[in-house]
């Protein structure tokens, strides 16, 4: 943590700001955008992007909860007051979720920092992922973003008919929603809540430097209390749900 406490901006009211974490002097290094990579405040690159990624493949194969997570990091032999405080600066996570009704095992794996997966020999020298991307890989073909690969298997499947409506866009299907219109598309009680807080165990079995084993029923790890405490952090007085 920075060492030097400069003045609370006049327009910010940092306790506010502060909302249910354990309360800290203000400084420029949190506010107003690198809080979200500090434990107290953010969740990191998984937590701000992986729910965005990996949305649509929730959604297509109706995941429940992984049977198992665990990860590497940046943060393997960082000393404590940088990893029990901030997140790391590349990771990879790997979820594993059981098979489920006619849907076999399954697996996620998420890459930040500039970590990168093998490349499939189909896409030769290509680079794939310059930026940001989502690579689904199936018995028969893999899906690049929204690019059917091999182009052979593309050409076969031809353009997919259209299943799903499609967004007027993020801010009006949110205040159509609010209005009482059509659910969102990525509603908290059928989607969004439960896609969050999968991605987010990614960052506990970060945290905790372990393979996780999550118990479905009771909504707890298996075999770490210390990721278990993890999921309900304590509030600051005052702001208890």
């Amino acid at each position: 943590r920075p060492k030097d406490t400069p003045p609370v901006p006049a327009n910010l009211n940092w306790d506010l700001w502060i909302g249910p974490s354990p309360m800290r002097p203000y400084h420029p290094c949190y506010h107003p955008f690198a809080w979200r990579g500090w434990w107290d405040f953010g969740t990191g690159v998984l937590g701000d992007i992986g729910c965005h990624n990996l949305s649509a493949v929730f959604k297509a194969l109706k995941l429940g909860w992984p049977e198992s997570v665990e990860a590497c990091s940046t943060h393997w032999n960082a000393p404590s007051e940088v990893k029990d405080e901030t997140a790391p600066a590349a990771s990879i996570v790997t979820y594993r979720f059981a098979p489920e009704g006619d849907r076999p095992e399954f697996t996620i794996q998420w890459y930040d920092g500039g970590m990168m997966p093998p490349l499939p020999k189909e896409f030769g020298t290509e680079t794939i992922f310059a930026n940001d991307g989502t690579l689904i890989v199936g018995d028969e073909g893999m899906l690049l973003n929204e690019r059917l690969v091999p182009e052979a298997r593309a050409k076969e499947v031809g353009k997919p008919p259209q299943k799903l409506p499609r967004s007027p866009g993020h801010y009006k299907e949110w205040t159509d929603a609010c209005k009482g219109g059509p659910p969102a598309g990525s509603n908290f009680v059928d989607h969004a809540g439960h896609l969050a807080a999968v991605v987010l165990m990614g960052n506990i079995a970060i945290r905790t430097q372990q393979k996780l084993f999550w118990d479905a029923e009771k909504l707890k790890f298996k075999n770490n209390e210390d990721a278990n405490r993890l999921l309900l952090p304590p509030y600051r007085e005052g702001w208890s749900l």
